[in-house]
């Protein structure tokens, strides 16, 4: 686990933090958000009514070619995006970069449904027709058809990158919300929600575009429905915070945020690019995800379905993520503790630090936290000469406890990077020990907290609403990744290839439920980076098809609104 970590964060380092400290795929993203929507003309505005119409069915036809209607396709891209970067990202997002990230977030959304519209509309006009009569299409293929065959090593270089990360961020990082939710709330195992959810990923997945696209249809609202009438119910019992909130959140995407509860808050630079790293996790604008499940839709005109993609960021983050976010603020859980329990494993990620540790602004431990003896007695639960922490933030009144309440007396023995386990007196191995104390929440036992107070006058159990949320936008998340993955081997490796494939998805949804937080977000974030870059590459060289694409719809359909033009 220590090696994985290392590599992934090694990664994470070229990919979000090169060179010099500049996030370079933060400036990647940004800017090509920001050309492409002064290129198209604001599209992410005036395209916006006629989009809506398009879902409403307006352009229907079941004679057009493709696999599942303009509102199938949309849930299908959805089920993908409204997950857990909706309830677990935010919070990951303000946890680490204060609330102003959620700024960032907000800017990376809007110019991302230009960016979603650019990408959507060319995996439309570039898909191409298999044998069986369903369509395939995806940043592969418009970079290969597009750009000329001579660009086919990045098209193999982007569907590679897409399988990775189809197993990364669209799988491991959802069965790991799920497993760490039920944990914190219903002190379930990790293995057991791991096992019972790749079982049902598996079923729905093996049946292909079709069956996920009516799984997608009927269980994304359902649960949309659900987790909205819980936020805003939230927002209304703390309606007098919500200015002070978004006064806040403004306020802070500029200056650092101040240190709170431990933390020792971020810069602007860590702000941005939690911001930025969240808001493409949530949407996945540029990430060319999304473009290949609009490939499939039934529509012969490429710009018809771009415009329907359009729609995903600000239904995504702009609507769903700043519920979570304004709850979070709101209610102060972002800066405050609370009583939890954690496994003494790596899967919790808990560091031992000496008593003279101050935690830096990079929310990592300086020379100064070190242990100079990686020994550290226990007694009566309580450790001697060393603090605990979990988050990033010191646990208060932390202590060693087994079988769930009774306090431990041993030696905890620390690794190099502070990772600890419990002995015995004779120098044994203790499982089973756990960590209880105040420590600061993140990812969904942070949402899941910020339900529950905000809701506490009426629902005292608040945090289940996230429970079940979590759980049926995990499963969502991880079967529309299903497809992304399944497409991008059929590109590289043919048909054959696509059942051993989803074989090992559905394993690594069982594996991602325990590994550690750090580590699968960590390997989210790396493959979700390595994705985006050959497509943002090609879709700033395919701008100019994009803008003649869209006049040519525009002046031939300048009356959006009547079907029978």
């Amino acid at each position: 686990m220590d090696t994985i970590a290392h590599i992934i964060d090694a990664a994470n380092g070229v990919i979000w933090n090169w060179p010099a400290g500049v996030p370079a795929m933060v400036v990647m993203l940004l800017g090509t958000g920001v050309f492409l929507t002064l290129r198209l003309g604001f599209i992410n505005l005036r395209g916006f009514r006629h989009a809506i119409n398009v879902v409403r069915g307006k352009y229907d036809d079941p004679e057009d070619p493709g696999d599942i209607s303009h509102f199938q396709a949309l849930t299908t891209a959805l089920s993908a995006t409204v997950g857990i970067g909706n309830i677990a990202g935010v919070a990951t997002a303000i946890h680490y970069g204060g609330p102003g990230a959620m700024f960032w977030m907000w800017v990376t959304a809007f110019f991302g449904m230009t960016t979603k519209y650019t990408e959507c509309t060319l995996s439309t006009e570039f898909r191409i027709e298999n044998e069986d009569g369903s369509v395939s299409g995806g940043p592969m293929y418009y970079i290969e058809r597009g750009l000329g065959p001579r660009w086919k090593p990045l098209a193999i270089f982007f569907a590679a990158c897409a399988v990775i990360s189809s197993f990364g961020s669209g799988n491991a990082v959802q069965a790991f919300t799920m497993a760490d939710s039920f944990r914190a709330d219903l002190g379930l195992p990790t293995w057991l929600t791991g096992g019972v959810a790749a079982f049902i990923v598996g079923l729905v997945i093996i049946g292909g575009i079709k069956r996920i696209g009516s799984f997608a249809s009927r269980v994304m609202p359902a649960m949309a429905v659900l987790y909205f009438v819980a936020a805003v119910t939230v927002l209304a019992l703390n309606f007098s915070e919500i200015p002070g909130a978004f006064a806040t959140i403004v306020g802070e995407a500029f200056s650092a945020t101040a240190a709170v509860a431990g933390f020792a808050g971020a810069t602007f630079a860590f702000t941005l690019r939690w911001g930025v790293k969240r808001g493409l996790f949530s949407n996945e604008a540029g990430q060319g995800s999304a473009p290949i499940a609009h490939a499939a839709a039934k529509t012969d005109e490429a710009v018809r379905e771009g415009s329907v993609a359009l729609l995903e960021p600000f239904i995504d983050t702009i609507c769903i993520c700043t519920l979570t976010g304004l709850m979070i603020v709101c209610t102060g859980v972002w800066k405050d503790k609370k009583e939890s329990t954690y496994p003494l494993t790596s899967q919790s990620a808990i560091t031992v630090v000496s008593d003279r540790c101050k935690l830096d602004l990079d929310a990592r431990t300086t020379d100064a936290c070190k242990l100079e003896n990686r020994r550290l007695g226990v007694v009566s639960g309580k450790i001697q000469g060393g603090h605990l922490i979990i988050n990033h933030g010191m646990v208060d009144g932390a202590t060693l406890v087994l079988s769930g309440s009774k306090p431990v007396t041993g030696t905890l023995a620390v690794n190099e990077d502070g990772q600890p386990r419990f002995e015995d007196d004779q120098g044994r191995r203790v499982r089973g020990v756990e960590v209880r104390g105040y420590v600061l929440q993140n990812g969904s036992p942070l949402t899941a907290w910020a339900l529950e107070k905000g809701l506490g006058p009426l629902f005292p159990n608040g945090a289940f609403i996230v429970t079940i949320a979590v759980f049926l936008f995990a499963l969502s998340t991880a079967i529309g990744w299903s497809y992304y993955g399944d497409r991008s081997v059929q590109y590289l490796l043919g048909d054959g290839a696509i059942l051993p494939y989803k074989l090992v998805f559905v394993a690594m949804h069982f594996l991602g439920a325990i590994f550690s937080l750090e580590v699968v977000w960590g390997f989210g974030d790396a493959a979700l980076g390595m994705m985006s870059f050959p497509n943002l590459v090609a879709i700033n060289i395919l701008s100019g098809k994009v803008v003649l694409l869209t006049r040519e719809y525009f002046a031939r359909d300048h009356k959006p609104f009547d079907k029978n033009r």
